[in-house]
């Protein structure tokens, strides 16, 4: 196991940009209800998270549609707002800027701060999806760009790939219970200032009933969700982004900010 330093601040740098944003963001996957989820997310950056995740597969365009209504209400320049591009977008430039276009529309947004790649089209070299990509910045559809669901391997190709901007950010599944970014991804992003958006970062609720993340987070008062999305904020570079619609699991999620494991029990959860 690489060894990771303790990564004790709560606000976590998007790449080299000098920005910084809450170090748990919120996702918008599979959300049932929107209302409820509005009052949620209105809470949510009114207590110190300022990111947000959405996609334009997310409910057929229905999430960022949400995403856009929440921060109009809340104060666009008070919100970091990443959205995620379909692969069958990224054959030419021009297919890009009309799919970066509509989801400004659903969004109802002039631009967002961050879009991703969602996932490597296979048809495709990486660096030419990564060059028609980069239209999105010159187009000021997009503040900077990422990518999703890349492994250390396909990142080095995109990060070598781009000609104007910087790759700031791989959103993959990582969890303390999925730890493959840790063997070889986790590093390469250290080293080479990405960071990673952590998505499924509770396992949709498994983490609860593990019974190693159970006895430690009864030793510090905490739930045992808490205690897996501290095992995340302990890393350099890493940005978990739980989904939640309801302002029980909400205020949970924010109990996982504002402390850190000690280092034994980090050790002990790197075992698992």
């Amino acid at each position: 196991m690489v060894r990771f330093p303790i990564d004790y601040s709560d606000r976590r740098e998007i790449g080299r940009t000098g920005e910084k944003v809450s170090a748990i963001g919120l996702g918008t996957w599979a959300i049932r209800d929107y209302e409820r989820a509005y009052k949620t997310f209105i809470y949510a950056l009114e207590n110190g998270i300022d990111n947000i995740d959405t996609a334009e597969i997310y409910d057929s365009g229905r999430a960022e549609e949400f995403v856009g209504r929440v921060v109009r209400s809340f104060g666009r320049d008070r919100v970091f707002i990443t959205t995620k591009m379909h692969p069958s977008h990224l054959t030419s430039r021009d297919e890009v800027l009309k799919a970066g276009r509509r989801a400004l529309q659903r969004l109802g947004l002039k631009y967002v701060d961050l879009f991703l790649i969602h996932w490597p089209n296979a048809t495709m070299s990486i660096a030419g999806q990564v060059r028609n990509f980069e239209v999105l910045i010159d187009a000021g559809i997009t503040r900077y760009i990422g990518v999703s669901n890349f492994d250390k391997w396909e990142l080095e190709e995109a990060i070598h790939a781009t000609r104007k901007a910087e790759i700031v950010v791989d959103q993959v599944h990582y969890s303390v219970l999925h730890k493959d970014p840790e063997e070889e991804l986790l590093p390469y992003v250290i080293e080479n200032h990405v960071t990673i958006q952590a998505y499924t970062p509770i396992e949709r609720g498994a983490v609860a009933n593990h019974p190693v993340i159970k006895r430690i987070a009864d030793g510090y008062g905490k739930t045992p969700i808490q205690v897996a999305l501290n095992y995340l904020l302990t890393r350099p570079r890493v940005i978990p982004i739980p989904k939640t619609e309801t302002l029980e699991h909400l205020k949970e999620i924010l109990g996982a900010m504002g402390w850190r494991l000690r280092e034994k029990d980090v050790e002990e959860l790197e075992k698992i």
